[in-house]
C-alpha cells in the first residue's frame, strides 16, 4: 500500500505538526493513497482533509519502503507499505487546529518538536533534521 505524507514548513521555517487521533501522537499529515491518485494527489488530499491547508509546489523528500514498514490491521490484513514523503513551503488556506482526525495541529520550531512524535514518521524527521541530500530512498 502506498502513503503520502507532507512536511509542510511556513516562513518562520517551523514544520506543521499533527496530533494524531487515533494513537495521540504527533506526526505528518498523511496517509493511504485512493485508487486513481497520484502520490502527490494523495498528499496534497490527505494534508487537506487533516488541516484545512491546500499545498502548492512539493519537492520529493523521500521514499521509504522495506520490511520494517510492513503493518498488520486490527482486522488482520498484513500490507507492506511504501511511504512517499515531499516538502512544501508553499500552502494557503487557513490551518484547522482540530477535526475528526486531528486532535491538534500546530507548526513547531525544527529546534523544539514534540517528545512524542509517532515511531513511523520518527525516522522521516530525524532525516529531515540531519539534512541528507535528497531525495532519499530508505
Amino acid at each position: 500500500m502506498v502513503v503520502a505524507c507532507a512536511f509542510v514548513i511556513d516562513q518562520h521555517n517551523r514544520l506543521l505538526l499533527q496530533k494524531r487521533s487515533d494513537n495521540g501522537q504527533w506526526g505528518l499529515p498523511g496517509g493511504f493513497m485512493d485508487l486513481g491518485e497520484s502520490v502527490q494527489d494523495t498528499a496534497r488530499r490527505e494534508v487537506n482533509e487533516e488541516t484545512g491547508l491546500k499545498l502548492g509546489e512539493l519537492e520529493l523528500f523521500g521514499i521509504y519502503s522495506g520490511p520494517q514498514y510492513d503493518k498488520k490491521f486490527t482486522n488482520g490484513d498484513q500490507v507492506s507499505l511504501v511511504q512517499i514523503s515531499f516538502i512544501c513551503k508553499q500552502y494557503n488556506g487557513e490551518l484547522v487546529e482540530r477535526n475528526d482526525e486531528s486532535i491538534q495541529n500546530k507548526f513547531y520550531p525544527l529546534k523544539a518538536l514534540p517528545e512524542d512524535i509517532f515511531i513511523d514518521h520518527k525516522m522521516l524527521i530525524d532525516d529531515l533534521l540531519s539534512k541528507k541530500q535528497l531525495p532519499i530512498i530508505g
